[in-house]
């Protein structure tokens, strides 16, 4: 088995990068679970390439200008085309790891096994995977330098939010796409090529709607559009505060409106997957029925984001959706999104 410059084996890394995904992220932890390989390793890897990036840009403790710099010189190392080593990457970001560090931190600090494994891909996983991280990464990098002289991010409309949730994730989508068409049917292509946008802008303008408390207190960063908090005479100090809630409360429900939009489209994403390379329809139609729970639980108790922290579905809802997908045969996604849209799946 090969090892790399430090010694340990390429095996080594790649179970390092399936136990970082465990730690960081429980939705793409039960993505990947879902997975067959190659597309497991491709995915696991991939999602933590954009980690390192999201770790980065939402550091608070990072003077922008230095985020900036530290983003495009990691945009750098995944470009075979430069001269940038991963090294110099880990270099620059020594600086900035907090002295305790978050599972999070902890991917930061070990990049470099990350772009090594991403390195030993073939070469259909290097080409679907590369240029939309490096879109993710630029994209993210531009955004700090926008909202320099601010600190922290904040989004003044809907349409710069959709641009935001677009390299935040919607690249991500991108991603899972470029993985799969090579397999797929010309219809089945345009299909998911036409409607990965909406897949990844459901996830994430889920997670704007359900975190924007927690968003602004741990990262400094307020995604909730500033024409959104103008109607309600409010302004991105005011997203937090208790004592403000009724004023929120509508602001929440248009971020909600917009992710709920993006629903059908990305059924038909799902609706035109191709199991191949190990991929499995759960792995995806998991996470989008998730958000339809927690879309239901957002018209719900809107207020909760504020007074609560964030609105989530229960572990037994997880527990519920998962379990529809053992066994050979699929659910059909619409019938489960029409049930999960009235009640949490575990009351049927």
């Amino acid at each position: 088995m090969s090892q790399n410059h430090t010694g340990r084996s390429s095996q080594e890394d790649i179970e390092w990068c399936y136990d970082a995904v465990h730690r960081v992220s429980r939705t793409f932890s039960l993505t990947i679970a879902e997975l067959d390989e190659p597309m497991a390793r491709d995915i696991c890897v991939g999602y933590l390439l954009c980690r390192v990036a999201d770790t980065v840009e939402d550091a608070g403790h990072i003077p922008p200008a230095a985020q900036a710099d530290l983003l495009r010189l990691y945009s750098r190392v995944l470009d075979p085309a430069t001269d940038a080593s991963v090294r110099a990457f880990d270099e620059a970001a020594a600086e900035w790891l907090p002295e305790t560090r978050s599972a999070d931190w902890e991917v930061v600090a070990n990049a470099a096994r990350a772009v090594g494994v991403f390195r030993s891909l073939e070469t259909q996983s290097l080409d679907a995977i590369r240029g939309p991280v490096r879109e993710l990464v630029d994209g993210m990098a531009m955004f700090v330098d926008r909202y320099a002289d601010e600190g922290g991010l904040r989004i003044r409309t809907l349409d710069e939010l959709e641009e935001y949730c677009w390299y935040a994730a919607g690249t991500v989508g991108t991603l899972v796409t470029g993985l799969v068409v090579p397999d797929a049917t010309d219809a089945q292509r345009e299909q998911m090529e036409d409607n990965a946008r909406a897949f990844a802008l459901l996830l994430q303008l889920v997670n704007v709607a359900k975190d924007a408390a927690t968003d602004i207190e741990e990262e400094n960063n307020v995604y909730l559009p500033l024409e959104l908090l103008e109607e309600q005479g409010l302004d991105h100090d005011d997203v937090g505060d208790t004592n403000r809630v009724d004023a929120l409360v509508p602001v929440i429900e248009r971020v909600t409106d917009r992710a709920e939009s993006y629903l059908d489209g990305a059924q038909r994403w799902l609706d035109a997957m191709p199991e191949t390379r190990g991929n499995t329809l759960s792995a995806w139609a998991i996470p989008f029925l998730l958000a339809v729970g927690t879309i239901r639980e957002l018209r719900a108790r809107p207020a909760d984001v504020i007074e609560e922290g964030n609105v989530k579905i229960t572990r037994e809802e997880v527990h519920a959706v998962c379990q529809q997908f053992v066994g050979e045969d699929d659910p059909a996604v619409a019938d489960l999104r029409a049930k999960i849209r009235e009640r949490p799946l575990h009351e049927y």
